[in-house]
Parts: structure tokens; C-alpha cells; sequence
């Protein structure tokens, strides 16, 4: 039986435990702290990727992907769109299974480069509502 993209978040979501969030901000309005914060509570390691920032509720940020330390469970993204290929090519350099590009964020080239290189790629969807369906 073909697994579903569905089925795959499911599993993703499930498994997971690490989530770098590049575009993390430590500015309690914007939605990448909410929807970082609720991940955390969630009991997921939140790692910020955000060259503005030093830390994020105790968590060292990083200012790329590229130097973050350990194993990422999935990249997820809060940046406009046209900052996705470079996102998707330092999630490409480190390996990460998962690429997730939230609301809003839409890149079909990016997009495709990700699957080409074996990256499960979730595009203009909320990691948030996505994990809460599931509850």
C-alpha cells in the first residue's frame, strides 16, 4: 500500500525530535515563535536558526543551518519564499530528512530540488495545525 503524504506527516510528526526553525524570532507576535513555542511544549528540541538572534528559550541559535552542530529531524521554514533554495540547499548539505516550508512559503523549484535529493519536502502548510490534527 502507497503511503500517503498524509501518512508521512503523520509518521514525521510522530518520530521527530529535533526541529531547527530557520527564521525563529524571538518577537512573541510573529508566528514562528508561537508555532516554535507550542512545538516545544509538544516536547520537540527547538533549534533556532535566525543570524539576528543569539539564543531562543535558552536554546543557542545559529546564524545557518550549516552550523548547527547536531542531527535535524526536519527544517522548518518562516522565511519569504525567496529565501527558500538557499534553505533547501544548506538542508541538502546536512543531510536533513525533512524540509518544511509553512504557510505561505511556496517554492516549486526549491521544492522539487529537495525530492530530487531525497528530502521529504511539506510545502504551505502549518507544522502546528498539522500536529494538533493528529492529537
Amino acid at each position: 500500500m502507497k503511503q500517503t503524504d498524509a501518512d508521512r506527516i503523520t509518521q514525521v510528526l510522530e518520530t521527530a525530535k529535533t526541529i531547527a526553525v530557520v527564521g525563529l524570532t524571538n518577537t512573541p507576535m510573529r508566528p514562528s515563535y508561537g508555532v516554535s513555542h507550542y512545538m516545544l511544549l509538544q516536547g520537540y528540541r527547538i533549534i533556532p536558526v535566525n543570524p539576528n538572534i543569539t539564543e531562543w528559550m535558552g536554546e543557542k541559535a545559529y546564524p545557518s543551518l550549516l552550523e548547527v552542530p547536531e542531527k535535524i529531524d526536519i527544517v522548518d521554514v518562516f522565511r519569504r519564499p525567496d529565501a527558500v533554495p538557499d534553505v533547501v540547499e544548506h538542508a541538502i548539505q546536512i543531510k536533513a530528512p525533512v524540509v518544511w516550508l509553512q504557510e505561505g512559503v511556496v517554492h516549486e523549484e526549491a521544492a522539487e530540488k529537495a525530492r530530487q535529493a531525497g528530502i521529504f519536502l511539506v510545502m504551505d502548510r502549518c507544522i502546528l495545525k498539522e500536529h494538533r490534527k493528529r492529537r
